[in-house]
């Protein structure tokens, strides 16, 4: 059965719950023993996406596409990770046998140029174990995603993002994401802002931090809003919004998760 009947499945992704029970017996003694030098050890686990048998994504493999998709090429993300460009072909030609889809679409050149992105199943397969993990994560460590979010206005006007995945698809937002580890805030947002309206920013100033537990229905949430000015780029959609677009403060569109009321407090911030 391909990918595209099963997406949705929870039974796809394979944790290591006898390893996580064994870390977290470990990490008990650990806590409560004085002797251990704890600044000599680091505990992590490993996440895998899986079909039945099948292994489908890890880590390795979602940093090589997204690299893919990032510079456009099979040649590039393996530079960037270190890898022959026949290494990295074979990992991408074991996806797709494993997924039984086509995870890439390569163009020859000419006077458009050539290229290689991820298909729409790629795209999805990686937004799955993006978010399947996330979410397993919540359900482990019971703690908040960070996420960071910027408003942009020109000419008296916001610009929004319609949103190509769930939750909310298809439903205008500001734009914005989940913050990385090991990433700055201030870095997240311009980070993106770029990847999702193709625009070059730099901070203006901090609306607010909203940190509802029910504002986001894939659950709780904590987001730090700020607003930005554009430095440049050209305006493009990305792999999580279709093309954005500006719309009169007066007439925004139906918005999604709390971003109307946040823009309320944007607008009213800014007039003070």
């Amino acid at each position: 059965m391909g990918l595209r009947n099963n997406i949705g499945d929870l039974r796809y992704i394979v944790l290591y719950l006898r390893f996580l029970t064994y870390v977290y017996i470990c990490t008990e003694r650990y806590n409560n023993d004085d002797s251990v030098m704890k600044d000599m050890y680091r505990l992590e686990c490993k996440c895998m996406l899986k079909e039945g048998d099948r292994f489908l994504l890890g880590e390795g493999r979602k940093k090589l596409l997204n690299l893919v998709e990032e510079t456009g090429s099979i040649k590039g993300a393996a530079k960037r990770m270190d890898m022959s460009y026949r290494h990295a072909w074979g990992i991408i030609k074991r996806i797709e046998k494993a997924t039984d889809e086509e995870i890439v679409i390569s163009k020859r050149g000419g006077d458009k140029g050539g290229g290689t992105k991820l298909s729409e199943s790629g795209k999805k397969l990686l937004k799955t174990y993006e978010n399947m993990k996330k979410d397993h994560r919540g359900d482990i460590f019971q703690k908040p995603s960070l996420t960071v979010d910027g408003i942009i206005e020109s000419e008296k006007k916001i610009l929004l993002i319609e949103r190509k995945n769930p939750p909310f698809e298809g439903t205008y937002a500001i734009p914005g994401g989940f913050v990385e580890y090991g990433e700055k805030v201030e870095d997240a947002v311009v980070r993106e802002i770029k990847e999702e309206t193709g625009l070059e920013t730099k901070i203006i100033d901090l609306v607010g931090v909203y940190s509802e537990p029910n504002r986001d229905p894939r659950g709780h949430t904590v987001s730090i809003v700020y607003s930005l000015q554009v430095t440049g780029g050209t305006l493009s959609g990305g792999s999580d919004a279709r093309k954005p677009r500006y719309f009169s403060k007066d007439e925004l569109p139906d918005l999604a998760f709390d971003h109307e009321s946040i823009i309320e407090d944007y607008l009213i911030g800014s007039s003070d």
